[in-house]
């Protein structure tokens, strides 16, 4: 069994960002010579996600709107956590959409259903941040 590990660095221009990971995601899975197997995506950070779904702007769009709902940015005085910092709704947010996500590998191709890409999507951004990516099989 072979094993490859490539770390994905992403420096959002905003907060908030939801950006499509897949290209990124299918060159590892191309550098790793991995034809059967699976693919591990997962956020080193905790105010970050890693999920799948549809990449159509409505529906990132919906996201923002439900997320900020759930978990709203203002006012920061409504978070305990918000002593030092201001990113308490960016921990719930990272919450409620996940840490990682794993895909199988089938004939050297990631084995999406219709539509599934990868996102990133950043809660707190405007800094560095990384993504692991974890690939195993044969």
């Amino acid at each position: 069994m072979k094993s490859y590990r490539k770390e994905l660095w992403f420096n959002s221009k905003s907060r908030r960002e939801y950006i499509n990971i897949t290209p990124q995601v299918e060159q590892c899975l191309e550098e790793s010579g991995i034809k059967e197997g699976f693919v591990l995506c997962n956020a080193m950070h905790i105010t970050a996600s890693v999920f799948i779904n549809d990449d159509e702007a409505g529906l990132h769009h919906d996201f923002e709107v439900w997320l900020e709902g759930l978990a709203p940015e203002k006012p920061y005085s409504q978070y305990r956590h918000n002593g030092f910092e201001d990113n308490a709704d960016a921990h719930l947010k990272r919450s409620i959409m996940g840490r990682e996500v794993v895909v199988a590998v089938t004939g050297g191709r990631l084995d999406f259903g219709p539509w599934e890409q990868i996102f990133y999507g950043e809660f707190d951004g405007k800094r560095k941040k990384r993504v692991l990516v974890k690939i195993i099989g044969e």
